[in-house]
């Protein structure tokens, strides 16, 4: 599962501002770059990741049903989104993906100053609503604007994976509580997932942490 120059770039390009770090000096994000990946939407492969998460996590979900009145288990969207549905809920890591193929530049992570306008599907409307973020929340970016709200919960459309997409970036957050090699394992099941689809999927992987900031770090 080689990877491309392209993944290489982004991976390298990648940034979180020293602001983050003053929030929270344990943060850390693993990126993944997927490429070669055959399009499709929700299958046999990803439904059954899906059940196999819910089985191994009933106490959270069971939780999170007191407090979620759509359901508890995680909806059923397309492959790609199914798939790191079920890696974030049986490993408990905060995961998202962005379509490359949309994406502009390189994906960074600031805190907001309260100007930025981003788009969002809220509600279940089908229209994109515009909102802004709020000062000093963490939001992930590329050049065209904010990708994704809190840190790497609220998603927006432009960037969504669809049926259509080929080419991820894939983010793992990690704070204090959750070691190095949690986070690693979480990053290898999804990789093997994807590798799974098809020979052709690369891989291409970077930690960002206060100490890569520091100039410890690769």
């Amino acid at each position: 599962m080689g990877s491309t120059s392209a993944a290489h770039k982004i991976l390298q390009s990648a940034h979180v501002a020293p602001e983050i770090y003053k929030l929270r000096p344990d943060y850390r994000a693993l990126l993944m770059v997927v490429e070669g990946i055959p399009p499709g939407p929700s299958d046999d492969s990803s439904e059954a990741l899906l059940l196999e998460a819910e089985a191994s996590a009933k106490h959270l979900l069971a939780s999170h049903a007191v407090t979620e009145p759509r359901g508890a288990h995680p909806p059923r969207v397309n492959r790609l989104t199914d798939m790191y549905n079920a890696v974030s809920v049986k490993h408990q890591v905060p995961l998202g993906g962005e379509d490359l193929d949309k994406y502009e530049g390189s994906p960074f992570l600031t805190r907001a100053s309260g100007r930025e306008e981003f788009r969002s599907l809220a509600g279940g409307d089908m229209e994109a609503q515009v909102e802004c973020a709020a000062p000093g929340e963490p939001v992930w970016c590329d050049d065209a604007g904010v990708t994704c709200r809190r840190w790497n919960w609220r998603q927006g459309p432009r960037t969504a994976l669809t049926d259509d997409t080929t080419r991820v970036l894939f983010i793992l957050d990690a704070l204090g509580p959750l070691s190095d090699a949690a986070l690693g394992r979480a990053a290898e099941e999804l990789a093997l997932a994807l590798g799974r689809l098809s020979p052709e999927v690369r891989v291409a992987q970077r930690m960002l942490s206060a100490l890569d900031a520091a100039g410890g770090g690769s």
